[in-house]
């Protein structure tokens, strides 16, 4: 008999495949908006559009420089996952108020600004990322941050806000 996947399973399965779309050399990753269950917009890390991308200029920079990842992130050609998510949405015309983020990691401190700006109703994140003032940000705005159930396998990290309170308070 066939399990339908739940709808969580469903939208990180669904990160897996824009996760490939990334012509990030160090790392894939990828974020999608939902709201009522419908996919309003995704995105992936890569060269902006119109950018060669890292391949095309022979290799990574932060790579070549031995950069660690979470520090020195001005040294990068990429958009994040997140903002390309933002920015695919603003050029379509879609509102991401009220949303729910997925994202394969962790936002950093800059993705999760931008991120608590479109007030989502929550965020969703399978890996880590090294970046405490992003979890900081996230604890100081968020109702609740948790780890829950499994999904494919994975621990998934969720916050979540109330839209009222975000209104009200970064208004």
């Amino acid at each position: 008999m066939h399990k339908r996947p739940s709808w969580d399973e469903y939208f990180f399965s669904i990160l897996e495949v824009v996760a490939t779309r990334s012509s990030c050399i160090r790392r894939q990753i990828a974020a999608i908006a939902v709201r009522d269950k419908r996919i309003l917009a995704t995105g992936y890390n890569g060269a902006p559009t119109g950018i060669r991308h890292c391949a095309e200029r022979g290799g990574c920079l932060r790579e070549r420089l031995n950069i660690p990842s979470g520090s020195q992130q001005e040294k990068c050609m990429a958009i994040h996952a997140e903002e390309n998510l933002i920015v695919q949405a603003a050029v379509h015309g879609i509102s991401l108020k009220g949303c729910e983020i997925y994202c394969t990691n962790q936002p950093c401190i800059m993705c999760t600004r931008k991120l608590i700006s479109i007030q989502p109703r929550s965020i969703y994140y399978l890996n880590t990322y090294p970046d405490k003032n992003a979890i900081d940000l996230l604890e100081e705005v968020a109702d609740y941050g948790i780890m829950f159930h499994k999904v494919n396998g994975k621990e998934v990290h969720h916050w979540g806000f109330r839209q009222y309170r975000l209104g009200a308070e970064l208004g």
